[in-house]
């Protein structure tokens, strides 16, 4: 055993299953992921109503992503020294004052929505609380299903796409804040209540900075953090501007083309614990290697602009089945082969390249769509960019993964 980290046990006479705890943290993250969405749907109509540039709406819609991913470095590591009996009804409960402060009074200037945007940031942190409170209540076998369900919370963002324009329509600007920040204190209390961390979690015992700097020096966390930026983050990239995408190449209206985006997102999120699945089934390595292949060969194929019925509809679906399971799948790994006691430290930094990895896309294509009237260049660059990150599984993260395999699979053998 390590002798930077301590056991702790759940506390005598509350026994909570695994079932319930997963539950509960799926709950918390979709909760969370719903409060951190709450701007970008609102985006154009700030935009209105303030006289908002571009680039300002813009800004507005990516701080607190940007908080929010960056965010989850630290609240990572202060996961694994305190659990996330404490970190999960913290996070929610901070998100709150935020979410209360745009509703009510944040709404009049973009120096306001920018303020309460920064920390609106907070609710997307508690993704880098979820995966080590969750991992650690379940066994290695069954432990990549268990943090892919968990991923399926990513759908707060939906909650958040499907129900604020049309609360703001009926109840006025205020109502789909209150109604979240309501949600996030019915969670904070109900997850303060029920909540328990997994008994015997490891506990590291070294200062704050000491464990972050340790993990960044460990080899699974820097290949994990390109798999994720490349699976997360072209998933996160679609979701944003494959509405653009899709009326720019296909002439699409924009009704159609957000409904379309809306598949691509449903069946990522829905794919994503059937990639933590098919982990536990086969191995992280080799689902991760369909991934890039995958995602190599349509966005391939849709570089050269085919016809949106059936061929370009197919490769876009294939690719969000592939982006979905790929993001299961890079966790699934983590939980393997990262030590346990590190496994919230690795995850804040693997969740903050894959939020990051989703702004690189958009940029690109907008840039070469400026450049050259066609979206088919960047496509090809996915397409390399899966290549590369398809030969980095097989060789560098094969190499690192084996040993911490074979590790793990003497230790259940015993």
């Amino acid at each position: 055993m390590s002798t930077d980290m301590t056991h702790h046990n759940a506390p005598a006479g509350t026994p909570r299953g695994p079932a319930l705890m997963l539950t509960l943290a799926t709950v918390g993250f979709a909760v969370n992921f719903w409060a951190w969405a709450l701007l970008s749907p609102l985006g154009p109509r700030f935009k209105e109503l303030l006289s908002l540039s571009a680039s300002q709406q813009a800004l507005l819609v990516a701080v607190p992503v940007i908080v929010g991913s960056l965010g989850r470095i630290p609240v990572g590591a202060l996961t694994d020294r305190f659990g996330g009996r404490v970190m999960f009804p913290l996070i929610s409960a901070a998100t709150i004052v935020p979410v209360l402060f745009i509703g009510v009074a944040g709404q009049g200037s973009l120096a306001a929505l920018l303020a309460g945007g920064f920390f609106l940031g907070i609710g997307g942190t508690a993704f880098a609380v979820g995966v080590p409170f969750v991992g650690a209540w379940f066994p290695p076998e069954r432990r990549g299903l268990a943090i892919g369900v968990f991923g399926a919370g990513m759908g707060g963002t939906a909650i958040s796409a499907l129900t604020t324009v049309p609360l703001v329509k009926t109840g006025g600007s205020a109502t789909p804040f209150l109604l979240t920040a309501a949600a996030l204190a019915v969670y904070a209390v109900v997850a303060w209540l029920l909540l328990r961390d997994a008994p015997g979690r490891a506990v590291p015992t070294q200062p704050l900075m000491a464990r972050l700097t340790a993990t960044a020096r460990l080899p699974i966390t820097w290949q994990a953090c390109v798999l994720y930026a490349v699976a997360f983050g072209g998933y996160v990239a679609f979701s944003v501007y494959l509405p653009a995408y899709l009326q720019s190449a296909y002439g699409l209206e924009q009704a159609d083309a957000a409904n379309r985006m809306a598949g691509f997102v449903l069946l990522a999120v829905v794919m994503r614990p059937v990639g933590g699945w098919l982990s536990d089934r086969m191995g992280p390595l080799p689902v991760l290697t369909a991934v890039f292949a995958v995602v190599a060969v349509c966005a391939a194929v849709q570089a050269l602009t085919p016809g949106l019925m059936p061929v370009g509809t197919i490769a876009f679906l294939t690719m969000a089945a592939a982006l979905g399971a790929g993001s299961g799948a890079t966790f699934a790994l983590v939980a393997q082969v990262a030590p346990a006691d590190k496994v919230g430290s690795v995850t804040g930094l693997v969740g903050a390249a894959g939020g990051l990895g989703g702004f690189v896309p958009p940029l690109v294509m907008g840039f070469i769509y400026g450049q050259f009237g066609s979206y088919g260049l960047g496509l090809a660059l996915l397409s390399a960019v899966s290549v590369l990150t398809l030969l980095l599984t097989v060789t560098v993260v094969r190499a690192t993964s084996r040993p911490r395999a074979s590790a793990a699979a003497e230790h259940s053998s015993r």
